[in-house]
């Protein structure tokens, strides 16, 4: 259950209860209430009265004043929601924020309900109707070359969001679009067989805007010495299918690598062969919506907000790319899924309102297509940023980077910023075996929880309690005791720790999953500064080694889940 969310809900409610704000307001004013970072301002903070003054022409510390005379109301009534109770003190700072600190018993059962249900603590409830089914398609890239560095952002951030998803109770699958139709495929065909004719010895130029990398050099290197000399007498079919074949075992091999693994690889082909596109352009022509001009065949996206009208189908009688999208995105739908996530580069913008506007047409909301456009990444290696052309040959290949940093480096570095903003993966400190690294840093807190529960477990009264924190085999009367001896130090840490639940759930609202490596980099860093400002093991004073131990043990089970939540090892020693 999310315990803060809840919270937050209510007071949200009261807000709009309190300055009767309608739904159509809310919509338009950005209410926030946000866990602070500094203690001092305590555990939560609000900007409510900020962002209702200019609306409601009213002064926002006069705001902030009413809204905590009711919080505080209803805080002391003990008909309202036992949520309200778990005020400790509210205080308006500047202008009108309002800062909000929760009392120790809240935090006290928090910490219990998590150690006892773990992962079970994240999950929505049974019944919860926000249940969903989701379908994220990501990666999507042309069966025509090795994946490069940006296919791999995009994949950190679909493979991260699926594994939040289904983390929180959500069943979430992963769907790569295979790329297999349009003239591409064709230069690709042809592309192979002028190699496979110049490493025979003879006469070939590629065809125009053919694919002149070292990968297509090895792969019909690769392709003669499986089928022969005589491989070249085959037509284009016979090299588009077998360079397909070969580029989709490399792409999967590079995804595997990642630990990226699929639920579906679904051929853009198979629509064409199975009539889905002329089936699905002629539901919007019957619906008036597809019309024809000058031989062609054009879209109304103009009655759905888009600039002009589009053309799904040319005068010459091909498809262009839009068409099978749209009959793609209405297949996903009637296979039943609730929401869609498309993944795609920043280069899309222009198309994500095209495609809504279709699924409108088609009777769907168009809410109910998300889209996370993420931003080019360039790599810098001596300060040199290296730049990629995937015809020319002159790019990195996703497999590179493992090659050069590992995997779980190029994980969390591709998820380490914001999908919108522009990412440098900086070598020099990938490669980095010390706290530079973000990930050194993080799994070396992981790996310093480890190494106390080895010296712990070399005295038999500590050896005894902390298996039992382990196992499940704690008694619920010490354990409450050990909860409620906490210090500020421990409380600090604890905090930290239950915003973890506040995190899983922003990234299932906003599909913002840079927010998961940002806390975990956090929460490395609180565990870093307890265990340095306190002795955690004290054979002397077994009273605070055990409270200590406890905080250790929840510290490692709320690190397992960010290291797993990344797709991250645990390792044991470093």
């Amino acid at each position: 259950m999310n315990f803060l969310g809840i919270f937050k809900n209510e007071v949200i409610q009261t807000i709009k209860e309190t300055f009767n704000v309608d739904d159509e307001l809310l919509k338009k004013i950005t209410l926030t209430l946000n866990q602070g970072k500094d203690a001092t301002f305590g555990d939560l903070s609000c900007n409510a009265a900020m962002m209702l003054a200019k609306p409601f022409n009213r002064n926002p510390r006069e705001l902030a004043t009413e809204l905590v005379q009711t919080l505080t109301s209803r805080s002391q009534d003990e008909n309202r929601p036992e949520f309200f109770r778990i005020i400790e003190k509210i205080e308006i700072a500047g202008p009108g924020f309002l800062n909000i600190t929760l009392n120790k018993n809240f935090w006290i059962m928090l910490a219990l309900e998590f150690f006892q249900q773990k992962d079970m603590f994240f999950q929505l409830d049974v019944e919860d109707p926000s249940k969903a089914k989701y379908l994220i398609e990501f990666v999507s890239a042309n069966p025509t070359g090795p994946l490069h560095l940006g296919h791999g952002r995009g994949g950190i951030i679909g493979d991260t969001l699926a594994r939040v998803l289904n983390f929180l109770g959500h069943d979430a699958q992963k769907e790569f679009y295979i790329n297999d139709a349009g003239n591409q495929m064709l230069i690709l065909g042809k592309s192979l067989k002028a190699r496979c004719l110049q490493e025979l010895g003879q006469q070939s130029e590629l065809p125009e805007e053919g694919y002149a990398g070292q990968y297509m050099i090895d792969l019909a290197k690769t392709c003669i010495e499986q089928l022969g000399r005589d491989v070249v007498k085959n037509d284009d079919i016979f090299f588009i299918d077998y360079a397909k074949e070969k580029m989709l075992e490399q792409q999967q091999k590079d995804l595997a690598a990642y630990r990226i693994n699929f639920d579906r690889w679904y051929s853009e082909k198979s629509l064409h062969d199975s009539g889905a596109v002329d089936k699905t352009i002629e539901i919007l022509q019957k619906s008036g919506l597809v019309y024809e001009q000058e031989g062609a065949l054009w879209f109304k996206s103009t009655e759905f907000g888009d600039d002009k009208d589009r053309v799904v189908k040319k005068s010459d009688g091909s498809w262009t790319y839009i068409a099978p999208d749209i009959a793609y995105h209405k297949e996903k739908f009637d296979r039943g899924y609730d929401q869609l996530i498309n993944v795609l580069g920043q280069d899309h913008h222009g198309y994500v309102k095209r495609l809504q506007s279709t699924m409108q047409a088609l009777g769907y909301a168009p809410e109910r297509l998300g889209v996370i456009l993420y931003q080019l990444v360039t790599i810098k290696e001596n300060d040199v940023v290296v730049r990629m052309s995937k015809r020319a040959g002159k790019f990195t290949q996703l497999s590179d980077v493992i090659d050069e940093v590992g995997v779980d480096v190029a994980r969390f570095f591709y998820l380490n910023r914001k999908a919108e903003a522009h990412l440098e993966f900086d070598l020099a400190t990938a490669l980095k075996k010390t706290d530079e690294n973000p990930v050194f840093y993080i799994q070396y807190a992981y790996v310093r929880i480890n190494s106390l529960f080895e010296k712990a477990q070399q005295n038999e009264q500590l050896y005894d309690y902390l298996n039992l924190l382990l196992t499940g085999g704690w008694d619920d009367e010490e354990l409450v005791k050990i909860a409620e001896s906490m210090t500020e130090h421990e409380f600090t840490l604890l905090k930290k720790i239950m915003q973890l639940q506040d995190v899983v759930h922003s990234i299932q609202e906003t599909y913002q999953t840079h927010l998961l490596s940002y806390y975990t980099l956090e929460l490395a860093q609180a565990w870093h500064n307890y265990y340095t400002n306190n002795k955690i093991i004290d054979i002397d004073n077994i009273g605070q080694t055990k409270i200590r131990l406890f905080t250790a043990v929840i510290t490692k089970d709320a690190l397992e889940m960010c290291l797993d939540l990344l797709g991250l090892s645990k390792p044991e020693k470093m």
